[in-house]
């Protein structure tokens, strides 16, 4: 009887229906009110703040920057060659009634960090969160590699995230609030299958001595963190060969490749004020691969 009034069926007609209707119905709406306190619709974590994410058109640059906007976030996608993906997560997130705007920069310039940094504040005011996440890989093995390898893959993972820190650091210190958030490789950490390419595990392992140098010379207002994704499965692993994949996967307690949502998720909780007392840590996201 509760049930078919709520639905839109008619009143009970005699007194006596009518008082057990009103009885069960008042019975159905403090249990609801009660459940309601118990559980109160979940608060947007990132709500009013203003992120930068480099790399944001593909792979966990993408992912992160989906999430932030999800939480409430505004969302600075920074690209520099991938206009065409980076156009596709505007109208992405635009599409959902998030907020965000698309920057091009190459951020191994510092003209170009600079221009990215301004138009981030011209456009929102301020900026609350970082994530260093551009870089690039190449598979070559150390004795064929030339210089110019070396130099694009320190430039970019590197001195790109150099770069993007010391340009907003002022604006986050002026504030007195700010978190940078990394985006490094188990690879920048001890284990042996995950030190395949010398330019990128040197760049990787820099980025967490980086991270932590950061955490020290920005703190208390700032927090600086990395994560160390194990195997995601993104467009840079795609053309992994099969062998390696099976040698990756013995070695994950978890024996399955991350996705770049978890990497996402883990960010999330970084880029919130749920992480207020965590900074100059390297969090791993792989699984278990690389235990030490």
């Amino acid at each position: 009887m509760v049930f078919h009034r709520i639905l839109g069926g008619p009143e009970p007609a005699t007194t006596h229906s009518r008082v057990g209707f009103n009885l069960a119905l008042g019975i159905c709406r403090k249990t609801f009110d009660a459940q309601r306190m118990r559980c109160p619709v979940k608060a947007m974590l990132l709500k009013g703040k203003v992120a930068i994410v480099t790399g944001a058109s593909r792979g966990i640059g993408s992912a992160i920057a989906t999430r932030f906007a999800k939480e409430g976030a505004k969302v600075v996608l920074n690209y520099n060659r991938s206009a065409e993906e980076a156009a596709k997560l505007l109208a992405k997130i635009k599409e959902v009634g998030g907020e965000a705007i698309m920057v091009k920069a190459d951020v191994s310039n510092a003209t170009e960090v600079k221009q990215l940094v301004q138009k981030a504040v011209n456009a929102f005011g301020r900026i609350d969160i970082l994530v260093n996440n551009a870089g690039v890989m190449f598979p070559n093995t150390f004795l064929d590699a030339d210089e110019s390898v070396w130099d694009k893959t320190i430039d970019i993972n590197l001195k790109g995230a150099y770069l993007c820190s010391r340009e907003v650091a002022p604006i986050m210190l002026e504030q007195k609030k700010g978190k940078i958030i990394n985006i490094s490789s188990n690879s920048g950490i001890y284990h042996p299958s995950a030190l395949r390419f010398v330019e990128y595990t040197v760049s990787k392992a820099g980025m967490n001595g980086l991270t932590r140098a950061l955490a020290l010379k920005l703190g208390p207002y700032v927090n600086v963190n990395a994560i160390c994704p194990g195997w995601i499965k993104t467009e840079m692993t795609e053309n992994t060969n099969p062998q390696l994949e099976k040698t990756i996967l013995e070695e994950t307690p978890l024996k399955r490749f991350g996705t770049a949502e978890e990497v996402a998720n883990a960010a999330l909780y970084l880029a919130s004020d749920e992480s207020d007392f965590v900074t100059g840590e390297l969090h791993m996201v792989a699984g278990g691969r690389g235990m030490h």
